[in-house]
């Protein structure tokens, strides 16, 4: 079974920390693991929220550390 919210996640991921898509995995870091940056982490998330069509409370975003917590805060808004 695919997860749904993980390849939207993935793909964004992709496409805006220019990463391989087999690095991103549900316990990568976006700081560590993919090099993100504090501005690059708000273009993945309004990424993330365009590609999912949900709206991602700024409290939320700020807990935002691993594709796991990605994921979740975008499961929680569905």
């Amino acid at each position: 079974m695919t997860d749904a919210v993980f390849d939207t996640v993935r793909d964004c991921a992709v496409e805006v920390l220019q990463v391989a898509p087999d690095e991103v995995t549900e316990d990568a870091v976006f700081t560590e693991h993919l090099g993100a940056t504090s501005l690059t982490l708000v273009e993945l998330i309004m990424a993330i929220e365009e590609a999912s069509g949900v709206d991602l409370p700024d409290t939320g975003v700020e807990s935002v550390r691993t594709v796991r917590d990605a994921c979740e805060l975008v499961r929680g808004r569905l």
